[in-house]
């Protein structure tokens, strides 16, 4: 123990600071100057062990760099999920590699400091806080240089050559990272009541971890002039998939703001079904099967049961119950509170989920994924739920907590809903109640056209009634409502040109506390405007498809990741970190610019438009 102080720690990460690495059941965040400040173990939706991204180092972080005054430079190394780091120092250069090996048993967090020019002091500062900061665990010496830690139901174990100390309660150690020589920290995690882990092989580990991620990305198919961008991209989702079952989070952090200072932080480690559809179509179209099967597979079970009982979004075991709390001790991302754990939009009533699910299943099909046991019966019931509240207001897509609405494109997905029931049964044999569809499906198409356009300003509106406009509508022409050469369609682009393009980027609609029930303001949503170089595509506006698209490629941080927002005023990204649906956007929409096989054709109708 001593009574030196602690230096002083750099400056807070921003959001795009960041770097993503993970072993398919939970994923740690890691920034620029070497610091683990996220991390939920054993899941993804587990209490944070590090929870500085929200907070301060009280909070929980792992920090390994130089002692001096350094500058930066990091890569993934090709075709991995393996950070690199370059440490340039006055002394020297060196480099940290962090990884988590794909899991077996244990999870892991592997960091490996390799000397690559002359000699350089590093500092390394441990600060284990379970339950998302709260917990001080009881760290006790169980070998040489190995420490465990302990609080109620988790376990870490640190294993490392170097010489390590309490310093107040945090791990502390110094050490000279040397050309040509490596040092090894591995942490490992651990149920309290069990004995601790065994130890692992640092470089072993981050060789099987090279060889996975590249036979993995091997498996698949990337081409074209934006093969790097999908590439990572894909990745990533992977990353971000939750491999005992398939389920694909919507990110791996809660909380991390919108609006900067404000209280749009929501707990994104959760499965949304309104995902599903383009989910689907980003695996099978870059020949990942296996991955396409499983979220299929994960849907089917998550979703089984009485249609009322449908629910938007699931856990990444497909729990029901996500409540919703407030750690009240964290005092945000950048002072962005509160912190939200759980998501009470779980118990929300959205109407287009019924239309995602139907479409994801009928694409499916078409792709040669095979079915699920009575997925039929099921579509049968929810198709039968639909026709009786496709009439009700609901909190739409974008999960207000104002007032429920007659959103239109609520209405549109449960449109495609009975369309593609009326598809699968027509196109692959399947038994159903065709001409009661066919009416419905006529009749959810004219209540759309009565109701949810705007005859005089040309364009569909967000809920019935309101002028208000809305990003999704820009999905119209995309779900096979009607064809892009559509005036209505076309009107409704230019409409949303005009209304919610904030310097070149898309917000979702017009944020006002009578929409939505908050405080307005927040940053573009980035789906949005990669699905706008999708409907500039469709209506015959390549050029500005592709300059959309590329300014959205320029907006990724150093390692090729999106969030869910970009800050237009400030220029940085916001919202939660790496976002599963921007990078499906950004896979979907090179596709539709640059591939034969196009997201935005294969869910279009194939008979007369409407």
């Amino acid at each position: 123990m001593t009574n030196e102080a602690p230096p002083p720690a750099p400056p807070r990460s921003q959001i795009a600071d960041y770097a993503i690495i993970g072993d398919l059941e939970t994923a740690a965040l890691v920034s620029r100057t070497g610091s683990v400040d996220w991390l939920c173990w054993p899941r993804f939706d587990s209490d944070a062990c590090f929870a500085a991204l929200l907070g301060d180092d009280s909070h929980g972080c792992w920090r390994l760099a130089p002692a001096a005054d350094f500058t930066v430079t990091r890569r993934y190394r090709p075709g991995t999920l393996i950070l690199e780091t370059l440490f340039e120092t006055a002394e020297g250069t060196v480099a940290v590699l962090d990884l988590m090996p794909p899991r077996s048993d244990v999870s892991h967090v592997v960091r490996i400091v390799e000397g690559r020019r002359g000699l350089v002091p590093m500092r390394m500062r441990l600060v284990i806080r379970f339950g998302y900061g709260r917990a001080a665990p009881w760290v006790r010496r169980i070998e040489d240089q190995t420490l465990c830690a302990i609080a109620g139901p988790s376990m870490t174990v640190l294993r490392t050559p170097v010489e390590t100390r309490g310093e107040g309660l945090t791990t502390v150690a110094e050490f000279v990272a040397r050309e040509g020589e490596a040092t090894p920290f591995v942490l490992s995690h651990q149920a309290s009541h069990l004995s601790p882990p065994a130890p692992i092989d640092a470089e072993a580990a981050m060789a099987e971890t090279e060889r996975f991620w590249r036979s993995w990305l091997g498996a698949g198919v990337s081409a074209g002039p934006y093969a790097e961008a999908i590439e990572r991209s894909k990745i990533t989702l992977k990353a971000m998939t939750f491999a005992p079952t398939g389920g694909l989070v919507a990110a791996p952090t809660t909380s991390l703001p919108e609006q900067f200072g404000g209280e749009r932080n929501w707990d994104y480690r959760y499965c949304w079904i309104r995902d599903s559809t383009l989910t689907l179509l980003a695996m099978m179209n870059n020949g990942h099967y296996e991955e396409a099967e499983a979220w299929r597979a994960w849907l089917q079970r998550a979703v089984a049961g009485a249609p009322q009982d449908l629910q938007i979004m699931y856990g990444i075991g497909g729990e029901r119950r996500l409540m919703e709390w407030t750690a009240d001790w964290l005092p945000g991302h950048e002072g962005s509170r509160p912190v939200r754990i759980g998501n009470a939009a779980h118990e929300q009533f959205q109407l287009d989920v019924f239309g995602e699910l139907l479409d994801t299943f009928h694409q499916a099909r078409r792709g040669g994924v095979a079915d699920g046991p009575d997925l039929w019966g099921l579509e049968l019931a929810l198709v039968d739920h639909v026709a009786k509240v496709w009439n009700e207001p609901d909190e739409g897509i974008w999960e207000i907590r104002g007032p429920k609405r007659r959103f239109t494109y609520s209405r549109v997905m449960a449109w495609v809903a009975v369309d593609r029931a009326i598809r699968s049964a027509e196109d692959f044999g399947l038994e159903g109640p065709l001409e009661d569809w066919r009416a419905l499906r006529e009749a959810l198409a004219a209540d759309v056209w009565a109701n949810g356009f705007d005859a005089a300003r040309n364009t569909f509106v967000q809920a019935y009634g309101e002028p208000q406009l809305d990003a999704s509508l820009l999905l119209l022409a995309q779900v096979g409502f009607l064809a892009p050469s559509h005036p209505a369609y076309v009107g409704t682009v230019e409409a949303i040109e005009r209304e919610l393009l904030v310097n070149g980027f898309v917000q979702r609609y017009r944020t006002r506390a009578s929409v939505d029930g908050l405080p307005p303001g927040e940053g573009a949503f980035l789906a949005c405007s990669f699905w706008l170089a999708d409907a500039y595509a469709l209506i015959g506006r390549p050029d500005d498809a592709r300059r959309l698209f590329e300014r959205l490629l320029g907006v990724r941080n150093d390692v090729g990741l999106l969030s869910e927002e970009y800050d237009v005023r400030g220029g940085r990204l916001a919202g939660n970190f790496p976002q599963a649906f921007s990078h499906i956007a950004l896979i979907n929409t090179a596709a539709n610019l640059t591939h034969a096989t196009k997201p935005s054709e294969q869910r279009t109708r194939k008979d007369k438009e409407p």
